[in-house]
């Protein structure tokens, strides 16, 4: 399956508390004009028939027939069977609601329903970064290559996801992945979210700068006072992201302890990384102690940091060498060096989980037919 070159169509949609946007995608590309409508996420009747009426929209703009519908909805939800559970962006969904086995009756269509986190490290494995590292070091002359990622949305909620060996890995229970219940580093109490999103920036800038939570400005405002481009607390807005990169970095190197493969950031607060990548990418290189005190290298593996051009340069390099084959004449190229890169999407979040939404949809049409 190459979603570059197939003439199947798949009609999307982005999922959120305030809208639904919908969209008709062909070899990775929108072929209509996409299509916004309220989400009602107080009015089950209302939203249900948003979500209809959106596809109908997309299917008048079309000259044939889509294939299957395929998106990213909020949790919690039982994503296989198409039932979500959710009660925080979309409260009408409370109690469970069988939005897949609905929207296959009315459009006689396959539908596959995932978290947005989960298709956003889909589309980046696909289209992303993990090719595009793959690439960088074949360039390089390196025989490493990396087929799992491990990817983290920042923005309201602090999402993840996981591709190993080209399929999204779910898990039993549609719960793989959820990094913001991790336990905060920060705050032990607290899991990890609360330190690791949008509110937690405003928080942390509020605390250090002495001011009302309340008062705290977005954080797109506070990066800027962190980098000098805006009037503020420049020294509270540093220390805001930079706790922020403590957080996710802790949380970060517990998800990689288990998964070993490159990771991403993306999600609303992603273009804040000359701010927060530092700080995290120092926290998962850091140590934890033994019983008697000593200290050992938090992880396994060495962590680089992808936007950091000597950095880059130093994973690409890595340790290549050729060592001899015994009993002949032979050389081999290897690379011992265990390591992780970490990157911020190039793809944006919402194009990497179109292009995962799509590209989902694609493998299992395709894996229902063998």
């Amino acid at each position: 399956m190459n979603y570059q070159t197939d003439n199947r169509i798949v009609l999307t949609l982005d999922a959120g508390g305030t809208n639904f946007a919908f969209s008709a995608i062909r070899q990775g590309e929108e072929m209509t004009q996409p299509v916004t409508l309220p989400a009602e996420a107080n009015d089950l009747e209302a939203s249900l028939n948003n979500l209809i009426s959106g596809f109908e929209q997309l299917v008048g703009q079309l000259s044939e027939r889509p294939s299957a519908i395929s998106f990213a909805f909020p949790g919690p939800a039982d994503y296989p069977r198409g039932i979500i559970y959710n009660v925080g962006n979309l409260p009408a969904y409370q109690g469970g609601v069988a939005v897949g086995p609905m929207l296959e009756g009315h459009f006689d269509l396959p539908v596959y329903i995932n978290n947005d986190g989960d298709l956003f490290a889909y589309g980046e494995a696909i289209a992303g970064l993990l090719p595009e590292v793959n690439r960088m070091l074949a360039e390089a002359g390196s025989p490493k290559r990396y087929q799992n990622l491990f990817a983290v949305t920042l923005g309201t909620g602090f999402g993840g996801g996981i591709v190993q060996n080209g399929q999204l890995f779910l898990g039993d229970n549609s719960a793989a992945g959820e990094i913001w219940i991790l336990r905060n580093k920060i705050r032990s109490d607290c899991f990890a979210e609360e330190g690791a999103s949008i509110r937690a920036v405003q928080s942390a800038y509020a605390a250090a700068a002495g001011i009302d939570a309340a008062a705290a400005p977005p954080p797109k405002e506070i990066f800027k006072i962190g980098m000098g481009q805006k009037l503020g607390n420049q020294v509270a807005a540093q220390q805001a992201f930079e706790t922020l990169g403590e957080v996710v970095g802790d949380a970060m190197a517990n998800a990689l302890t288990l998964i070993d493969g490159l990771a991403i950031i993306g999600g609303g607060l992603a273009g804040a990384a000359p701010l927060f990548m530092p700080r995290l990418v120092q926290e998962m290189n850091g140590t934890i102690c033994k019983y008697n005190g000593e200290t050992i290298p938090r992880l396994a593996q060495r962590v680089y940091d992808l936007t950091n051009e000597q950095s880059q340069r130093d994973f690409l390099r890595g340790e290549s060498k050729e060592i001899a084959v015994p009993r002949s004449d032979r050389t081999i190229l290897c690379d011992p060096l265990k390591r992780i890169g970490v990157g911020i999407s190039q793809l944006g979040t919402n194009r990497a989980v179109a292009i995962g939404a799509y590209a989902y949809a694609l493998q299992q049409l395709d894996n229902s037919i063998t």
